[in-house]
């Protein structure tokens, strides 16, 4: 695709090449014009006429970095060498004053922004080199002192140039000079705000400075654009504070009006500063202020109906602000006669998909596969695989699981996780009070995956108030808000949770990774740590819970926790007096979430939120899981169909998906692989999440007007493009060297994920992806949600897998994966737990609860040093093709093969009545049973050395004859020699490794 063009003129030099509009233009990789490293992204070209000892030269650079006086220059002659006698003069944002030797005749390079990049590749600390004499003393005294200089032949200004035309500052980052701005101020003495519209071709790209155009023409004037009929047109509206802060900016539209009558309404018109609806589906209002000095963008959008009239529309949008005037601006809308495709959505550089953060797709009550519509019989509630039954507090009074041990379907009978109600009981000095309510639940039914209740209750002294709801997927949210009438002293407020012990066999949370559950653990609220709550459980029945209040916002993760932590509960936490304690009692193993003493006033309201969801949310289903082959890497199709696999996932930093988590700039060439696999029988998942954005983003100039609701609120820095073309207040994110891709993140809740949605259908339904890999997500089950429905809705069977690192570091704030994605494994397919992962020195618990997946109705993979395959073959785990050299399943995948895993039974160590057993704790048998044909047994070991083990087989289970069978491990590269063996021998175990038997 080609690049628009735009020329400067400044003192009468031509400009060109580079003041291009990143709204207009497509971004491909360009291949630099010099050595950004070395030299920086910016320079000016001057010519000397003939050969001088020394030229002068006044660069009018009119920049927007804030102290150039206190950044390098280097000077390259035309035989490109760096000319060492230079001398600086004055140095500030409108110009620089340079002399510099020019021994040849010809163009020089002036390069005014080198920078110095360190640290690692992907985080990149970029810093500014400082300005050094590196002029010879002799020159230097031959030249003078800046009072001759005035004298000195005067190089030419060529142009300015960036290094390629995406790093090009645009017209809008051409600063206006103090001169200019003193006589715009003077021309506008008495106006508070001033106001620049703007449209979509030049978005505004700086908010402490104006722009040189800008501070030339004036504030005020028209708007004036054009649109095609069914287009969504987007604009913009600079607001100025030259003099004092403004507060509470507002817009209003006016209907527009054709000389012929007809009319685009003011309903068609949004801005997008003031308010919206949010990710959740609410709508929202936001205020704007802008303080002293600032520019404030103000972005609007109009819907042009389709059925629009062609012709001129005239009309106003007024701008009203705290003890100011009202100011209107004049629109002058042509809309031409063509009609735009969805609503021009298919060229992200006009700005048109800027609709998409106020979109509601997928918002809704619906059930996706494979879960089922809720039941309500009275006050029990059931959902796939388990039923809830509430008390008449509106807390669960029993909760029981009708998945069956092997994970891959429902038992007849169900298993209790309760051993007794859950009570949320208030202590005073007159004793201890259970939150009850004497009024009969009623149970409303908000669709087929959703239903909600209410319960006014008391408990002591206090009145409360319940409001929960339940999702198809089996989580549970319960808003507690308890009110004083009058001051009270409170002893304590405590959420018991007593679990039937069968049901709290294992815990992970709370700073502990998975485990067995504890017999005795006490736990204390910390910012240091993303902590809110655990999962307690067995594998086919289990219970997570968080403690929050309604303050709650979804902390940063991978890597950045500490810059927006976890906010403590003000009620659960107490001022630190909050904790939980874990017990295993007699009765019951009980979780006490207490939050200690405290007085409340009359009127006051805490809100003690719970936040429960009920595992496992789904069976697992090996045969799928096996059947379905992943190939981590973009390459060849019909080399990778040859390998066996027959699902491809494709990174960012691609040829085809080349920007990270902005997957929409090359369609074609996408759309042309995913199609090409598609007529081969593949399927093809993109990595494309929200956690961070690619500066290519054509919306990120329009995303920083919002301040910190979509771009997290950060100290800058990173790559060099971020810093010389954002405002500064950011967290710099992934950077990938090659390509030259830098993101920010973005905030954990925000409109654009509801752009992220639209944009998944705009793929699904235009380029043909089968699914996503996930990496490391920075949204909650709400998104997640949406996510599966939109693919849904396109693809049959879509798949989605998901990566995380392990969060279980200090930076990430000591959170196990499992438990902070644990909301969005109902609508995902597959995990890969992943780098940083221990496969060696962790216990089979830590691997059945933290990587497997298993009792959440999941299944993996593994992925760091390429993990443990004789271990991983417990779970149904193997390493991913294509990841590294030694990321090679190939050889289990024959195996697989040759005893037919598609059609086995699954039958994992963990279930009570595995037919193959070890006798050993630390040395696990799973079991893949084709019934009467052949069984496949993985063993894998924990021993510290080398164990004989002796298999206690179950034939009849097998449907075998242990006079009739034979035990062989087949040869396999890299696992295992072949061996035989007969029933009842010896099979000698290596420490950290394992077999694969097939007896048949």
């Amino acid at each position: 695709m080609g690049h628009r063009r735009s020329a400067w003129i400044i003192a009468g030099v031509l400009l060109g090449a580079s003041g291009l509009s990143h709204a207009q233009r497509p971004i491909t990789q360009q291949a630099l014009r010099w050595n950004a490293d070395a030299l920086g992204n910016h320079r000016y070209l001057v010519q000397v006429d003939k050969p001088a000892n020394a030229v002068r030269v006044l660069i009018p650079w009119r920049r927007r970095d804030a102290h150039p006086e206190q950044v390098a220059v280097i000077v390259t002659a035309p035989d490109g060498s760096v000319v060492p006698n230079v001398l600086r003069g004055r140095i500030d944002p409108a110009s620089g004053e340079l002399v510099f030797q020019a021994t040849q005749a010809g163009t020089y390079a002036i390069y005014y922004q080198p920078y110095v990049s360190k640290g690692r590749s992907n985080y990149p600390t970029v810093t500014y080199a400082m300005p050094s004499d590196t002029a010879d003393a002799a020159w230097k005294s031959r030249v003078g002192d800046a009072s001759r200089w005035s004298r000195l032949p005067q190089a030419t200004v060529l142009r300015y140039e960036a290094v390629d035309d995406f790093d090009a500052y645009t017209s809008m980052e051409r600063t206006a000079t103090a001169d200019e701005l003193q006589a715009l101020l003077a021309a506008h003495p008495t106006e508070g705000l001033l106001l620049f519209p703007e449209t979509r071709a030049n978005p505004i790209r700086m908010f402490d400075a104006l722009p040189e155009s800008w501070a030339n023409r004036g504030p005020g004037g028209a708007l004036s654009d054009t649109a095609q009929r069914g287009e969504y047109l987007s604009f913009q509206l600079g607001a100025w504070a030259p003099r004092a802060a403004v507060n509470d900016v507002r817009v209003s539209f006016s209907d527009l009006h054709a000389d012929d009558g007809a009319s685009l309404p003011a309903s068609a018109f949004t801005c997008f500063n003031l308010g919206g609806v949010g990710y959740d589906g609410h709508p929202f209002t936001a205020r704007v202020d802008v303080a002293q000095g600032r520019m404030q963008p103000l972005w609007m959008g109009l819907d042009v109906p389709l059925g629009a009239k062609p012709g001129l529309y005239r009309g106003r949008m007024t701008v009203t602000a705290e003890g100011l005037p009202p100011q209107s601006i004049p629109l002058a809308i042509t809309v031409g006669s063509g009609s735009a495709v969805a609503h021009g959505d298919d060229d992200p550089f006009k700005l048109t998909r800027l609709r998409w953060l106020n979109s509601t797709l997928a918002q809704d009550d619906a059930v996706v596969k494979p879960l089922t519509p809720i039941t309500v019989r009275g006050d029990t509630l059931g959902i796939l695989g388990r039923e809830i039954t509430l008390g008449v507090s509106g807390l669960p009074a029993r909760i029981s699981s009708r998945f069956d041990e092997r994970m891959t379907g429902f038992s007849k009978t169900s298993k209790a996780l309760l051993a007794s109600p859950i009570r949320l009981t208030v202590e005073d000095d007159a004793g201890q009070h259970v939150l009850t309510s004497a009024q009969l639940l009623q149970v409303q039914i908000d669709g087929p995956g959703m239903v909600h209740w209410q319960v006014a209750a008391n408990a002591g002294a206090l009145q409360g108030e319940v409001k929960g709801s339940l999702e198809a997927d089996g989580s549970m949210v319960l808003a507690i808000a308890l009110s004083a009438q009058q001051d009270v002293s409170l002893r304590d407020i405590r959420l018991s949770i007593p679990m039937e012990h069968a049901a709290a066999a294992y815990q992970l949370g709370l700073g502990r990774q998975g485990d067995r559950a504890p017999d005795d653990f006490s736990w204390k609220w910390n910012v240091e740590n993303n902590q809110d709550g655990a999962w307690i459980g067995s594998v086919n029945a289990g219970l997570e819970f968080h403690l929050r209040d309604e303050n709650y916002r979804r902390p940063l993760n991978t890597n950045f926790y500490h810059q927006q932590p976890l906010r403590m509960p003000t009620s659960w936490d107490n001022g630190g007096q909050g904790g939980i304690h874990l017990r295993n009692e007699d009765k019951d193993y009980r979780v006490d979430a207490f939050s200690g003493p405290r007085r409340m006033k009359a009127g006051e309201t805490l809100h003690y939120d719970l936040v429960m969801r009920v595992t496992p949310f789904k069976t697992i289903d090996p045969a799928k899981h096996f059947a379905e082959r992943f190939f981590h890497k973009y390459g060849d199709l019909d080399a990778i169909k040859a390998d066996g696999a027959d699902v491809v996932n494709i990174h960012h930093a691609t040829p085809i998906n080349p920007w990270i988590n902005y997957p929409f700039l090359e369609p074609a060439a996408m759309r042309a692989y995913i199609d090409a696999a598609h007529q081969r029988g593949m399927r093809v998942k993109i990595y494309d999440t929200v956690r961070e954005l690619s500066d290519r983003a054509p919306e990120l100039p329009m995303l920083e007007s919002l301040g910190h609701e979509v771009i997290s609120a950060g100290k800058g820095g990173g790559f060099s493009w971020l810093q010389e073309h954002l405002d500064g207040d950011y967290i710099a994110a992934w950077h990938v060297p090659e390509n030259r891709d830098a993101a920010v993140i973005n905030a954990g809740q925000s409109r654009w994920h509801n752009f992220y949605i639209e944009g998944l259908d705009w793929l699904a339904r235009n380029v043909g992806i089968d699914g996503l890999y996930l990496d490391d997500v920075a949204y909650d089950r709400t998104t997640m949600k949406r996510v599966r429905k939109v693919l849904q809705a396109h693809r049959a069977d879509p798949l989605i897998d998901l990566h995380s690192a392990s969060q279980f570091n200090p930076r990430d704030g000591y959170i196990n994966s499992a438990l902070l994605y644990m909301e969005l494994f109902p609508y995902i397919d597959r995990l890969w737990f992943g780098e940083e992962f221990d496969y060696q020195k962790t216990s089979p618990t830590y691997w059945l609860t933290e990587i497997s997946g298993i009792p959440y109705g999941l299944m993996g993979e593994m992925l760091q040093n390429d993990g443990n395959p004789w271990r991983g073959m417990l779970f149904g785990m193997t390493n991913r093709l294509g990841w590294s050299p030694g990321s090679d399943p190939r050889a289990l995948w024959k195996l697989w093969d040759s005893v037919g895993i598609e059609q086995a039974e699954m039958i994992g160590w963990w279930v009570h009545d595995t037919p193959v057993k070890t006798g050993r704790d630390d040395v696990l048998a799973t079991s893949y049973v084709r019934r009467g044909n052949k069984t496949l047994i993985a063993i894998a070991s924990w021993a510290p050395q080398t164990v004989d083990v002796r298999l206690a087989v179950d034939w009849k289970a097998l449907g075998l004859s242990p006079g009739r069978v034979s035990l062989t491990a087949p040869e396999i590269a890299g696992f295992q020699p072949r061996a035989s063996f007969k029933p009842g021998d010896v099979v000698s175990v290596e420490p950290g490794k394992g077999w694969l038997i097939v007896v048949e």
